[in-house]
């Protein structure tokens, strides 16, 4: 057996103590879970933040793209038709120079083959050919200058006239859009859809309208700013997996919050435990007590009738003799009674424990314990009856313990009696269908409280007795009883009206050969 030192065993037992260290425990470890759960909460809005920048910032770069490409469309145009125009000699370099006299010849200079005016030899002899160049890149830059215009006012004029799918078609954007998601470091595969201003649908890609049907939010960048407000278009991308991007980002979290809930919870059972056994430790004490109790009026009693046979006087009077050999064998037989139940409940820990089933008459082992038991209720100035109804009474029963069964409750009924009130115990047998028994054991004692009664069969539970306070006893009669009842394939049952006594129901199989 372990011994504590006094003072580890009364800090053990100090359920204030135990109840600190509970508190602070537990709030230190929730703290640190809600510590772990704002920061995945934090990690996850970060995550979501930089998804949404780099997305944002791709679908920009893709509308800069759409842009430059309708720049490109204008451009090409404007210059096909500048060389339909300059092959057919109507102008050259933003005007109608063919016809002009100043220009008769031509001279290459750095490359480039420029109309000579007229008095040309004359500005060579004056060494003047550097602002003959100038002048010639000036009429260049203002002819391209007009072409640039012509464009950017095409561009702003007509540019919202030719069809979107023109313009944006699927193949283009899906490929800068992946283009640019993979230079920003995104991988991820997307859905994407042109609307018109108020949502109105030009195109989509193939799961684009499930996914959004699930709850995705799409992310939404306008297609050409510059077009009429009424003629605006939306570029919107969805992407199917940025909840698993998202949670893989942070799910090496999660193996800290679940080792942070397994301390948690064993700390909890540690703590359950820690109370069970200082409860146990108190019933412990209590059984202890009680059985002192118990054994020290029967040992005083053979202790005082041993000293008076040591007296001469007693020993020579046979009738002195026969009382202090009475009172010895009643107090023997009282103390091998107590002896027998502790003893009885050693096989509450063996699951093999010994039992002789056979076939036993219960009206008749009923009526044996009744009619032991009539005098000692008698003794209290009350009264015992028998109903044996029971037609069909045989069960299948180990004799000795069933006889405890009922002996321990006809025990608690005077125990547990009035003292105002006349005992009154009632034990009935019936066949309430017909493959069962019932034994009915009923007193008019002072009842059990319900809070009592589902813990009254618990092994050392002893339940209030309100101002009784000469009720002696260990806890172990109804858990034995109890016991027995389920080894015999039985169940037992309590009902009580607190203050005006309790019934116990005993239903156990009938017999079957």
């Amino acid at each position: 057996m372990l011994i504590l030192p006094r003072n580890v065993k009364s800090l053990f037992m100090k359920r204030s103590i135990i109840w600190i260290l509970t508190v602070v425990m537990t709030t230190a470890l929730l703290g640190l879970l809600a510590l772990e759960v704002v920061y995945m909460e934090n990690m996850i809005k970060m995550r979501n933040e930089q998804f949404g920048e780099i997305v944002t910032r791709s679908i920009h770069e893709v509308s800069t793209m759409l842009e430059q490409n309708e720049t490109k469309y204008y451009l090409d145009q404007d210059l096909a038709d500048a060389a339909a125009y300059r092959g057919s000699g109507r102008f050259d370099y933003g005007g109608d120079l063919a016809a002009s006299d100043s220009l008769a010849a031509s001279e290459v200079i750095d490359g480039m083959k420029l109309k000579r005016p007229a008095n040309f030899n004359t500005l060579k002899n004056l060494n003047d050919s550097y602002l003959l160049k100038q002048e010639i890149l000036k009429e260049q830059y203002l002819y391209q200058r007009s072409m640039l215009n012509e464009v950017i006012l095409t561009i702003l004029t007509r540019s919202s006239d030719r069809p979107i799918a023109e313009r944006a078609d699927s193949t283009t954007v899906r490929e800068y859009m992946a283009s640019e998601l993979e230079n920003n470091g995104l991988t991820l595969p997307f859905e994407f859809a042109v609307t018109r201003r108020g949502g109105t649908m030009v195109y989509n890609t193939a799961r684009y309208d499930s996914i959004v049907g699930k709850g995705a939010s799409p992310y939404v960048q306008v297609l050409f700013p510059g077009d009429p407000v009424g003629k605006q278009h939306y570029l919107n991308v969805v992407f199917p997996t940025k909840g698993k991007y998202i949670f893989s980002s942070i799910k090496f979290i999660l193996p800290s919050m679940a080792f942070t809930l397994l301390l948690l919870g064993v700390f909890i059972y540690t703590i359950f435990i820690a109370f069970k056994q200082k409860r146990l430790s108190e019933i412990k004490n209590d059984f202890i007590n009680n059985m002192t109790h118990e054994f020290k009026t029967p040992i005083s009693s053979i202790s005082i009738a041993a000293q008076m046979l040591s007296d001469d006087s007693v020993r020579k009077s046979p009738e002195m003799l026969r009382h202090v050999a009475t009172v010895i064998n009643d107090e023997t037989k009282r103390l091998r009674f107590q002896v027998e139940k502790v003893l009885q409940m050693s096989m509450f820990d063996r699951d093999n424990a010994t039992m002789r089933l056979e076939e036993e008459d219960a009206n008749a082992l009923v009526e044996s314990v009744v009619h032991t038991f009539k005098l000692k209720v008698e003794k209290y100035g009350g009264t015992i009856t028998m109903t044996l109804d029971a037609e069909d009474p045989i069960v299948n029963v180990d004799r000795m313990h069933m006889t405890n069964v009922i002996f321990n409750l006809l025990d608690n009924a005077i125990k547990y009696r009035r003292e105002e009130v006349p005992l009154n115990l009632q034990v009935t047998t019936t066949n309430p269908t017909e493959h069962s028994l019932q034994i009915v054991v009923e007193d008019n004692g002072i009842g059990i409280r319900r809070e009592d009664l589902k813990r009254i069969f618990e092994k050392f539970y002893r339940a209030g007795t309100g101002n009784r306070h000469d009720v002696k006893g260990f806890g172990l009669g109804l858990a034995y009883v109890h016991k027995m009842v389920t080894l015999f394939g039985g169940s037992i049952r309590a009902e009580s009206d607190y203050g005006n006594g309790t019934r116990f129901i005993i239903s156990l199989p009938l017999f079957e050969a």
